[in-house]
């Protein structure tokens, strides 16, 4: 599966931007999709998760609130709304996808394959 973030960018704090996670390869909808982040000498962290058929999301508790997670298996794609950012949401985000499902979905072993980042700057 190779998938591909986008929707990265400068914003200014209180606002809204929305990232999508294109993927390709293998049915998108047999796979679980989760959002992780890295911020400028910080390790990656866990953002989000969304089950294979949308059913079931799960958020940091950073995040939770401001930020939704939701896809589109007809389009094989999947995004991250993310509204009230604030300075310490900069950070390049990662979309990654597993296929075994489980409660693990915070580390990032959990996932199988993983997009290139897409840089999230929230200026003040």
């Amino acid at each position: 599966v190779q998938l591909q973030a986008s929707g990265g960018g400068l914003v200014q704090a209180g606002g809204p931007l929305r990232l999508s996670c294109a993927a390709s390869g293998r049915t998108f909808s047999t796979l679980g999709m989760g959002w992780f982040r890295q911020a400028p000498g910080k390790a990656r962290e866990f953002v989000a998760r969304i089950s294979w058929n949308g059913g079931s999301t799960y958020y940091a508790d950073s995040v939770k609130g401001r930020f939704t997670i939701s896809r589109d298996n007809t389009k094989n794609a999947g995004h991250l709304q993310m509204s009230s950012l604030k300075p310490e949401d900069t950070a390049v985000y990662y979309c990654a996808a597993d296929q075994y499902g489980g409660s693990n979905y915070r580390r990032e072993s959990f996932y199988d394959y993983w997009g290139q980042g897409t840089l999230v700057t929230v200026s003040s």
